[in-house]
C-alpha cells in the first residue's frame, strides 16, 4: 500500500473514531435524560406538594395578624422554596453536566445528589431506603458521568422491587485496594444466571418495557459499564433470583491532597421511605 493510500486510510479511521466518539456521547445524553423522564411523574408531584404549602401558608399569613402564626407561615413558605430550589438545580446539574473533566468527589456527595431527584420516587413506590456513606471514599471522576451511573442502578433496582421493598446505597474507602467503592443493593426479583452473565453486553436486557415505554432497551448497564472501566474502574454485580441483586463499582482512590475532599453534610445512616 503506497504512502498516499495508508494516509487516506489512517485520515478515514480517525474520523470514524470521532463519529464513534460523538455518537456515544449522545447515547450517553439520550440514556440521562431517558432517566429523568422515568422521574418525571414522582417530581411533578413533589413540585404540587410544595404549591400547595406555599399556597395554604401565603394563605394563613394573610389572614392572621399574629406575629408568630405570620412567623410560621413564612418560615414554610422558605423550607418549601429552599427544597424547590434544590430539586430544580439538581435536574438542571445533572441534565446538563457533559464533557470529560475530572476531579476529585466524595462518592457519598455523589449519591446525596443523585437521592435528590428519586427520593419522592422511592417513596412513591414504598421502597424503604438505607444509607451507609463514608465520605472518605475519594475518587477521581466526572460527577455527571458517576451520578448518571448510580441514578440508572438506582431506578432499576426500584423496578425490580415491589412495593415494601429496600434499597441500600453505602459508600466506603478501601485502602487494602486503593478503591473508592459504591454498593447498590436491592430485594428484588433477582437475575437468573443464565442472564447475569449477559447483563453488559450492548442491547441485552433482563427486562421489558413498561406501560409508558421505560426500560427494555439494554442500553443502560452497557453505558455503566463503559463509564466505570473509562474512570479505571470495575462494576461487578452478584444477584440470587428471589432475594435481590447487588452491584458493587470500584473507582482508584484519588491521591495527595486530592484524597482530602469530604461531603458537605453528614448523611443519614438509614432513611425510611
Amino acid at each position: 500500500m503506497s504512502d498516499p493510500e495508508l494516509q487516506a486510510r489512517d485520515r478515514e479511521i480517525q474520523r470514524l473514531e470521532s463519529v464513534v466518539a460523538e455518537m456515544h456521547d449522545q447515547l450517553l445524553q439520550a440514556q440521562k435524560l431517558g432517566s429523568i423522564g422515568t422521574l418525571a411523574s414522582s417530581i411533578t408531584h413533589e413540585f404540587n406538594n410544595i404549591l400547595t404549602t406555599v399556597i395554604n401558608y401565603a394563605k394563613m399569613g394573610v389572614r392572621h395578624k399574629d406575629d408568630a402564626i405570620r412567623d410560621k407561615a413564612f418560615d414554610k413558605i422558605l423550607a418549601a422554596g429552599q427544597r424547590a430550589s434544590k430539586i430544580t438545580t439538581g435536574l438542571l446539574s445533572y441534565a446538563r453536566a457533559r464533557g470529560d473533566r475530572r476531579d476529585a468527589h466524595s462518592l457519598a456527595q455523589l449519591v446525596q445528589d443523585v437521592l435528590i431527584l428519586v427520593e419522592k420516587d422511592l417513596q412513591k413506590h414504598q421502597i424503604s431506603l438505607q444509607l451507609d456513606l463514608q465520605p472518605e471514599a475519594v475518587a477521581e471522576v466526572n460527577s455527571g458521568q458517576v451520578q448518571q451511573v448510580l441514578l440508572n442502578l438506582i431506578i432499576n433496582a426500584r423496578q425490580a422491587m415491589q412495593p415494601g421493598g429496600s434499597l441500600c446505597v453505602a459508600t466506603r474507602r478501601n485502602d487494602a485496594s486503593g478503591t473508592a467503592e459504591v454498593l447498590v443493593r436491592d430485594t428484588g426479583s433477582g437475575i437468573p444466571p443464565d442472564k447475569l452473565a449477559k447483563i453488559f453486553e450492548p442491547f441485552y436486557s433482563s427486562k421489558t418495557a413498561d406501560e409508558q415505554g421505560q426500560g427494555g432497551t439494554g442500553l443502560g448497564l452497557s453505558l455503566c459499564k463503559d463509564v466505570v472501566e473509562s474512570h479505571g474502574g470495575r462494576i461487578r454485580v452478584d444477584s440470587v433470583v428471589g432475594k435481590g441483586t447487588t452491584f458493587m463499582l470500584k473507582f482508584p482512590l484519588a491521591r495527595g491532597e486530592a484524597a482530602a475532599v469530604r461531603i458537605t453534610s453528614p448523611p443519614p445512616a438509614q432513611k425510611a421511605g
